[in-house]
């Protein structure tokens, strides 16, 4: 799956489902650092794109950048909240609740 979408790119199709897809993609298939790529490519071309947001801190915590995610799930709550997205918004409210939880202890 990774590789036709891969092709398409390469082929100019560029738009934000693409690139979400080859996100979740890259991040299911242990590459978090590539899919973070990726799904910053999604929010730059539709940043009310929550869905894109809350994998986008799922990458960039699992590469190790903890505050990279904590600023993607913020700004993906404005955008959840913007559109009424109430899964997403709850979603990334627990994320960054156990994000802060090791800076408290």
């Amino acid at each position: 799956m990774l590789a036709s979408l891969e092709n398409m790119l390469a082929k100019g199709i560029d738009n934000p489902l693409l690139r979400f897809g080859l996100g979740k993609g890259y991040l299911d298939a242990g590459d978090p650092a590539r899919a973070a790529e990726h799904l910053r490519r999604c929010v730059a071309q539709d940043p009310k794109y929550s869905a894109a947001w809350k994998l986008l801190g799922k990458a960039l915590q699992a590469s190790g950048d903890l505050d990279g995610a904590r600023q993607a799930w913020q700004q993906g709550l404005q955008a959840a909240q913007g559109h009424g997205d109430k899964q997403a918004e709850k979603e990334m409210t627990v994320f960054l609740k156990k994000l802060d939880k090791p800076a408290r202890s």
